[in-house]
């Protein structure tokens, strides 16, 4: 009982440094402190030591956890519907809305130039290319299970109609007009369709 009392409370902590260091952030731009992130979190430095040696290890485990959360949100859209065809569009349509808004997020927050730095280093984080494969492997079998009911073509594998998506999305995602993400969702879905 002892382990799993310290255990809970380690994690707690864990879990309230990376809350923490998210909303100092974006209240005050990259511009932050070990000391500003323990004292938001209410433990001493010596303590936020014991988790994190800077505030750029903070970042990344947050994104991390941020990734692992938007892909665990899509694995939930894909279980949720039973017709293949309806469950490939929930799953693009959500894929474009958790990316549109970390894009948001990315861009409309303090730092400019060092926020879409901070972000293209997150993108490049030794976290990223297992992300990256979980999320190709999911858009992958949505694509296979709606090919084989005859809902997108099959004349191109899944796989790089995964790639197609996903490219064709994250591009969609950075445009900051609402409709225009939609217009280009239903671009995308167009590919997809059976040929006539």
């Amino acid at each position: 009982m002892w382990n799993a009392t310290v255990e809970q409370h380690r994690h707690t902590v864990h879990a309230a440094i990376l809350d923490a260091t998210a909303a100092l952030i974006a209240d005050h731009g990259l511009a932050v402190t070990m000391s500003q992130i323990a004292a938001h979190v209410g433990i001493g430095r010596a303590t936020l030591y014991k988790y994190f040696p800077d505030v750029q290890t903070i970042v990344s485990a947050w994104h991390e956890r941020q990734v692992t959360d938007h892909l665990d949100q899509l694995t939930a859209v894909a279980a949720e519907c039973g017709d293949p065809g309806e469950r490939l569009r929930m799953v693009l349509d959500s894929y474009l809305r958790l990316s549109s808004t970390a894009a948001a997020a990315g861009h409309g927050g303090h730092g400019g130039a060092a926020a879409a730095q901070v972000a293209m280093t997150l993108h490049r984080a030794s976290h990223m290319p297992a992300a990256h494969q979980r999320l190709h492997e999911l858009v992958t079998a949505v694509i296979a299970g709606a090919a084989d009911a005859g809902a997108v073509r099959t004349d191109v594998p899944p796989a790089e109609l995964a790639a197609f998506c996903l490219h064709a999305l994250a591009a969609a995602a950075a445009l900051p007009q609402a409709d225009s993400r939609e217009r280009l969702l239903d671009v995308t879905w167009a590919g997809l369709l059976p040929l006539r």
